[in-house]
């Protein structure tokens, strides 16, 4: 019944997706269909182009209040109100059923589509933020100091929307990011190992890893590709040639894939990351695209008890963080424990001069992930009181209005 479900949801959600995909003889059409730019638009999305887009997260609202940064900022140190979220290919080859944007991006296994110069792409997406910001000027709560920095953006996650690794002229555009000396943390759908392995070097890579077995992975994934799974592992394999940071993002589906922790440990010695982020689903509302439920968000305590239970199975990682808020754990390799304390934490002046040297002299100078870190705090700690809360800011609880889930 449930496959019968999803199914039904694939044809639906293809209004918006696949008709805007197709590549007529002889024609690259626009990836942003009038429709697609009004159902994005209405969404709060900043289009930029033919297909790129970006969107203010609600954490960088959050920690312009002084009410906390996203998960990120207690793992790895980003400030989370000088933060980007975009995306160069608002196309994506999977239609994940918690997908927070109920499908109203396009799908594709492939770029068949006109396409924009990342210069364009970059400098209007750094427009379009500092616009999204500039209205919170004034605004009751807002910090002076941080509206300031926040004119400025330090970070980029490549994670709003769709598969930016995609995007042909991605190694490009990520130059264009550290050349401004913004980080990048870019997450991939683990779909384009080919794509995966000729990377430049990024500040952090991401794998989504939502499930461990190739049934489950259809089920919460529904890639396009007919050969996913072996795509799914060619990726992995390629995330383990990676010489800086890289990450296993796993979301739990309460009933679907939190019972596969023997699969998810033989994945891991496969890809061999740094970081192992493990997130509860977020619920975004009823969908004809997804049969996904309130049922199917695990509580904190089952994210920990799984987590937990992970950990014992990976002898060369520990439990390094929490973000309560955020109902997320980060497991990390013992590599990162140094002289006793976890350093999750990123050296980002660091990392652009690590970068910068290795663009001049023309790749043959390479770093790793542990060139540029950096000790993490107590606060971010798991067991910590704060919960991975960090202490400067003040803890904000919502009354009454419907909650934004955007975010990565």
């Amino acid at each position: 019944q449930r496959e019968h479900e999803l199914e039904e949801g694939d044809a639906e959600m293809s209004l918006l997706g696949e008709t805007s995909g197709r590549k007529e003889a002889g024609e690259r059409r626009e990836m942003i269909t009038a429709a697609l730019r009004d159902a994005l638009t209405k969404q709060g999305y900043k289009l930029i182009g033919s297909h790129s887009g970006v969107k203010l997260c609600r954490w960088t609202k959050s920690m312009l209040r002084g009410r906390g940064g996203c998960y990120k900022h207690t793992f790895y140190g980003i400030e989370s109100h000088r933060c980007m979220e975009a995306t160069p290919s608002l196309a994506c080859a999977n239609k994940c059923v918690f997908c927070w944007r109920h499908h109203t991006n396009p799908v594709g296994t492939e770029w068949r589509w006109k396409m924009d110069q990342p210069e364009v792409i970059l400098r209007e997406a750094l427009e379009n933020h500092r616009n999204m910001i500039k209205e919170f000027k004034g605004v009751t709560g807002v910090r002076a100091e941080r509206f300031e920095e926040a004119m400025t953006a330090k970070h980029c996650a490549l994670s709003l929307v769709g598969e930016p690794i995609m995007y042909p002229n991605i190694n490009h555009f990520l130059r264009l990011l550290h050349q401004r000396g913004i980080s990048s943390f870019l997450v991939t759908n683990a779909q384009f190992p080919e794509e995966i392995r000729n990377l430049e070097p990024v500040t952090q890579l991401y794998v989504s890893v939502d499930a461990s077995t190739k049934e489950s992975l259809k089920r919460i994934d529904r890639p396009l590709f007919k050969d996913f799974w072996q795509r799914f592992l060619d990726s992995l394999k390629a995330l383990s040639e990676k010489q800086q940071r890289t990450v296993y993002r796993l979301t739990l589906v309460k009933a679907w894939n939190v019972d596969e922790l023997k699969a998810y440990a033989d994945l891991v010695s496969l890809g061999k990351p740094d970081f192992i982020e493990v997130k509860g689903v977020t619920y975004c509302g009823d969908s004809s695209a997804s049969s996904l439920t309130m049922a199917n968000v695990p509580w904190h305590e089952e994210v920990v008890r799984f987590v937990q239970e992970l950990a014992q199975l990976l002898p060369d990682y520990g439990i390094a963080c929490e973000h309560e808020h955020s109902n997320c754990l980060l497991i990390a390799h013992k590599k990162f424990k140094i002289n006793g304390d976890w350093c999750t934490w990123i050296d980002y002046e660091r990392f652009q001069e690590l970068v910068q040297a290795h663009v001049d002299s023309g790749g043959t100078q390479t770093f790793s992930a542990t060139d540029y870190t950096a000790r993490t705090p107590h606060w971010a700690l798991f067991g910590s009181n704060q919960r991975g809360f960090d202490p400067l800011d003040t803890r904000y609880q919502r009354k009454g209005k419907a909650r934004d889930i955007s975010g990565c």
